[in-house]
């Protein structure tokens, strides 16, 4: 089975497409209800409630999901009361248009759930602009749109209840099937005629993805009381398997060698091809783990490749012996990983056999309550973003004069019943960077036109009412369930879905397409113009954050290096979150890097030097790690001082480029090893001494290198 027939059945069984299948059934079953009893308008303004609600509903603790929704129903509420009154005059719902979205975009300093609050509140606003109501039909209108939100509320609430562990479930097998990808990805370096500057981008885009799923992964297990507090069954297998995932990541990326070399010096022996071949199975089984997580499947395959290890290994000392003067120490060190990563495969295995007692082991929940950041919704921090030096407050300043010129367009220029939608259009598709609004006006337009032409087909075949309707059901469901997954699919399939709807509502189609493409090619300009021209946000202009958070978390990371090679405890959790502090930092500026490259050329600077600063340091962490992995095999191991110097200068290389990224930044301590705490040289120097002089070299040459491109990239 291939990763795209894996992917497909990653979809089928995911959360995206429960949501979609929730969402569609919560919002037709009011209207259904009231169709029946012959109350068509009070079931489609129950139905926006639930569907503004459904924007909240994003994955994440029970807790907080409830309250984004109470929240979200609160707004909708003050929102749908307003605006009945302020539209009976159109200067009083410019002012209320401008201040609500400029009010509900600031929500985005509490995060992506309070930014969702803001979105339906400001929805419920739109599709009320052209509501011809009188008082008493307004105050009906607010009951009928918060009615609509509560039944949603409590109908997800209730479905989340009677299978808490599937949402869980599925975020493990979206994240081990990220992390398998990244270890497929893996072999292209190992493959003699693949480019490595392609195998680098397409893997640190990749680790983005890993990054984002792990961190979904943390909100969900971490800060659920029912699953932290779980001393039974699924949870703690949950915890486990996740807590072996993330170290077997470690473990992935633990696998870096000087790839060119490897290449130039055991190109011809034939092993590189063979060890390519043996990480793709292992990525394969890794994914098939995944699927069986993800979807509710037994598994009962124990992974080994025991005779394929030994076969190599046997290879490796023959082309040792054909050519004696050429050292095998660097592919023994790769088989060790393999091996490894085999070890953690049947761990993670394990999470199948509810009587294994490694699945039963405690992994410290209340420790790994650390790994989560707690949410501020202190008015503080609203208060102290109200000023133009926040990106925030300049995108809600954007959003509001942007929706704000879209109503005066609307009402200047008419071209139907549905002039909302203009307004609509810019407050979706206007983001806070330029790159991400270009590619959502991009998707809109292109996903708009291509559905209109999709419904009209339809529309044109299927003329049976009922065929009309079961098609706008399965429209539905693939609307919402690629919404969060992919935007121009979603777009693509909510066309027709619209279409066929407003024809149930007695609408000619053809008219209707017309209007909505002209309307949303309006909104998209006036949305790009506004990301390019009012207070525009480049990524360039915030790469050095970026930067200094990567530099900061891997210093961080060497100084664990350091205290180990001088025999210090490990301290575990310390380790583990400054790693976590990496692969995010990591994840952040590679994102930054990539949306930087679709914004104008004249925007970018030092395109070149920032990402040879990325991929530095995405070398420098995966050699920390692979000698953190050696290490970790041999606890208590001490490094004579004059053999940790390396690894001193490397420290202060790194300082140096955080006090170039941020002057004001506080450079960690650096603490060099003292002799009391070494083992003193002896007169002999092992093999394994050797290698690990050589990588302590090329880690201090590699923060050597950074602190170059960190002073050229500001230059």
């Amino acid at each position: 089975m291939t990763f795209d027939t894996r992917r497909l059945q990653f979809f089928l069984f995911g959360q995206d497409v429960a949501d979609g299948l929730r969402i569609t059934l919560l919002v037709l079953i009011p209207s259904l209800v009231c169709a029946y009893l012959n109350q068509m308008e009070a079931g489609f303004i129950l139905a926006l409630g639930a569907l503004s609600v459904s924007v909240t509903d994003i994955p994440g603790p029970t807790l907080h999901k409830r309250n984004g929704m109470l929240a979200c129903v609160l707004c909708m509420l003050i929102m749908a009361l307003v605006t009945g009154f302020a539209r009976l005059n159109v200067y009083v719902l410019g002012a209320e248009i401008l201040l609500a979205s400029f009010c509900f975009t600031m929500l985005m300093v509490y995060g992506n759930r309070a930014a969702a609050v803001g979105t339906a509140a400001l929805l419920v606003m739109i599709l009320m602009m052209d509501q011809p109501l009188t008082p008493p039909q307004v105050l009906q209108y607010a009951a009928l749109v918060s009615g609509g939100g509560l039944w949603y509320t409590a109908a997800s609430l209730l479905t989340r209840q009677v299978r808490p562990y599937r949402p869980v479930e599925r975020a493990l097998g979206e994240c081990i099937h990220a992390i398998a990808k990244f270890l497929e990805l893996k072999a292209d370096f190992y493959e003699p005629q693949k480019d490595l500057n392609v195998a680098y981008r397409t893997l640190l885009a990749q680790q983005v993805v890993v990054s984002e799923r792990q961190d979904a992964m943390r909100q969900l297990l971490f800060k659920s009381r029912q699953l932290v507090e779980d001393s039974t069954g699924v949870g703690r297998a949950l915890m486990f398997a996740f807590v072996e995932a993330v170290d077997l990541y470690e473990q992935i990326t633990a696998t870096y060698y000087d790839y060119a070399a490897l290449r130039q010096r055991f190109g011809a022996t034939g092993l590189l091809p063979d060890m390519a071949r043996l990480i793709r199975q292992m990525a394969a089984e890794l994914d098939a783990i995944g699927l069986a997580i993800h979807a509710r499947r037994p598994y009962s395959k124990r992974p080994d490749w025991t005779a394929e290890l030994d076969q190599l290994k046997a290879r490796i000392d023959a082309v040792g012996e054909q050519a004696p003067g050429i050292s095998m120490l660097m592919l023994k060190k790769v088989l060790v990983n393999f091996r490894n990563m085999q070890q953690q495969l049947q761990a993670l295995v394990q999470y199948f056999d509810p009587a294994s007692p490694t699945r039963r082991r405690d992994v410290g929940p209340v420790e790994y309550r650390r790994f989560v950041g707690r949410e501020n919704l202190s008015p503080a921090l609203l208060l102290s973003n109200l000023t133009v030096k926040s990106s925030v407050f300049r995108h809600a300043v954007r959003m509001g004069l942007a929706c704000l010129f879209g109503f005066v367009v609307a009402k200047w220029v008419a071209f139907g019943h549905h002039s909302y939608w203009i307004v609509m259009t810019c407050a979706f598709m206007l983001k806070p960077g330029f790159s991400l609004t270009k590619e959502r006006n991009y998707q809109r337009v292109l996903g708009t036109i291509g559905g209109g032409v999709l419904g009209v087909l339809l529309l044109w075949l299927i003329t049976e009412p009922t065929l009309r309707f079961l098609l706008m059901v399965l429209l539905m469901i693939g609307t919402y369930s690629f919404q969060r997954r992919n935007y121009v699919v979603s777009v693509f399939l909510m066309t027709p879905f619209l279409l066929i709807m407003f024809t149930f509502l007695g609408l000619g189609f053809l008219p209707l397409l017309k209007e909505r493409v002209l309307d949303t090619l309006i909104g998209c300009a006036i949305a790009v113009a506004a990301g390019y021209l009012l207070f525009p946000t480049w990524e360039a202009n915030q790469l050095r954050q970026f930067m200094r958070d990567v530099v900061e978390a891997n210093l961080r990371y060497l100084q664990q290096l350091a205290d180990r090679l001088a025999g210090r405890p490990l301290q575990l959790t310390e380790y583990k979150l400054v790693r976590k502090a990496v692969y995010i930092s990591s994840a952040n500026l590679s994102a930054a890097f990539q949306r930087m490259l679709s914004e104008p050329e004249s925007k970018r600077q030092h395109s070149e030097e920032v990402q040879q600063f990325v991929v530095l340091n995405h070398i420098l962490s995966s050699n920390i790690a692979t000698l953190g992995a050696t290490l970790t095999s041999q606890p208590g191991a001490k490094v004579p001082p004059e053999q940790q110097r390396p690894l001193g200068q490397a420290m202060a290389a790194l300082a140096t480029s955080l006090r170039r990224l941020d002057p004001a930044t506080a450079v960690p301590p650096i603490e060099a090893a003292s002799p009391e705490t070494a083992t003193p040289p002896s007169g002999t120097r092992t093999a394994d001494d050797q290698v690990l002089t050589e990588q302590l070299a090329f880690i201090r040459q590699l923060s050597q290198d950074i602190s170059k491109v960190t002073e050229a990239a500001l230059a």
